[in-house]
């Protein structure tokens, strides 16, 4: 059925490790479901709002998770995942995996893409018992690995101006 998607996961890359993850989410179709920006402030929807505090629980969720610069935007959200296991104080690699990655797609216990697929599955939950049936996500995330301070702080400054920068943004619609 989707044999013929584009990976976009590096190949060979654990999800699960500890790293800096910056991360955007969209919505479907490039629905603005989460308000609206005003003088280059959003302003949020109701959706927009569960957004942001169903992103703000992920640490409650995931021990080894904290949570660094996001912002919601009209039709998607940016956001920087930390993975730290010292922050359960247990060892990590407690997950199986043939090769160092999960070769066959099943979740990987606390990778990125559990995460963000239970993030995505809340608010779509909230949103189907509160009469926002027609919200919906774009299937997939895009990911990139930070691997150094200097990009971990560039990362930091395209997260806080994308509000500014929204009408010239690729994802304006």
């Amino acid at each position: 059925m989707h044999g013929d998607r584009k990976h976009i996961r590096l190949p060979g890359w654990d999800y699960s490790s500890e790293g800096v993850y910056f991360i955007t989410i969209c919505c479907h179709e490039g629905e603005s479901f989460f308000g609206k920006l005003i003088d280059n402030k959003m302003v949020l929807s109701e959706i927009g709002k569960m957004a942001s505090y169903f992103w703000k629980e992920i640490p409650v969720h995931f021990k080894h998770v904290k949570l660094d610069e996001y912002v919601v935007m009209p039709n998607h959200i940016h956001g920087i995942l930390i993975l730290d296991y010292s922050l359960v104080g247990t060892c990590h690699g407690t997950t199986l995996r043939q090769n160092g990655y999960n070769q066959f797609s099943k979740p990987v216990e606390n990778s990125v893409s559990v995460i963000v697929n239970q993030y995505k599955s809340s608010l779509k939950r909230w949103c189907n018992q509160n009469g926002y049936k027609s919200f919906q996500w774009q299937s997939r995330f895009y990911d990139h690995i930070v691997r150094d301070e200097n990009s971990i702080d560039l990362v930091r400054e395209y997260i806080k101006s994308n509000p500014a920068n929204w009408y010239s943004d690729k994802m304006f619609k």
